[in-house]
């Protein structure tokens, strides 16, 4: 198998690459700052070009759109500012559709390809508890992407997952989340491994339970 997996310069991305690899697959890992694999920032379509040129007609088994930000984290109401609006949703969603977009054709070549996208508990709508909006809202509009794609992509052979992660303890989650890296990764590479066109549009937690839109 030969996956792609977005932000793999530490965190969950990186321990996916490692788990992945360790399995024996080929997988190409993508990061802003060159620091994991190849160089790519999702919101910049002339990047995605020259990444998927660079791919040429390579299939693409597994897409994980996991590069993603967290600007707004315990941020107050009167602190947000349209910068950060502007930048989460540019990585949490255009970011998102722009991989999607460009490494197509690549999926296409691939018998029954995949696409996982990582996003968040914090996008569903059955939870408001207040706080993070920019995140919030470029998390579920990730959800609302992927639910679109698992419709158009269904006739082609090619399912789509939405996951939210766990809440892990990263430098994005913090020292008091519930699982680890490695704990969310293997959870996560289940899930991905059990996705089918049957199970197209899912919201699964990582570890296998249905979420709430």
């Amino acid at each position: 198998m030969h996956a792609v997996i977005t932000g793999t310069s530490r965190g969950i991305g990186r321990e996916m690459v490692n788990q992945l690899t360790a399995a024996g697959h080929d997988v190409t890992g993508t990061s802003r700052d060159h620091s994991s694999g190849v160089r790519l920032d999702v919101t910049d379509p002339g990047q995605q070009a020259r990444f998927a040129a660079q791919l040429k007609s390579r299939p693409i088994d597994l897409l994980v759109c996991n590069a993603g930000v967290y600007l707004d984290k315990g941020m107050a109401l009167e602190e947000y500012t349209a910068e950060v609006w502007a930048k989460s949703l540019a990585a949490n969603v255009t970011g998102v559709f722009l991989t999607v977009q460009a490494l197509l054709p690549n999926l296409r070549l691939a018998e029954n390809a995949k696409i996982a996208i990582i996003s968040s508990q914090m996008a569903s709508h059955a939870r408001a508890p207040g706080g993070s909006y920019a995140y919030r809202a470029s998390k579920a509009a990730a959800l609302n992407i992927g639910r679109n794609l698992s419709t158009d992509l269904r006739s082609e052979g090619i399912a789509v997952g939405i996951y939210h992660p766990g809440w892990v303890r990263t430098d994005m989650g913090g020292e008091e989340g519930d699982i680890t890296v490695e704990e969310s990764a293997a959870g996560l590479i289940t899930e991905f491994d059990a996705l089918c066109i049957e199970t197209t549009g899912c919201f699964h937690t990582w570890d296998g339970r249905i979420h709430a839109y």
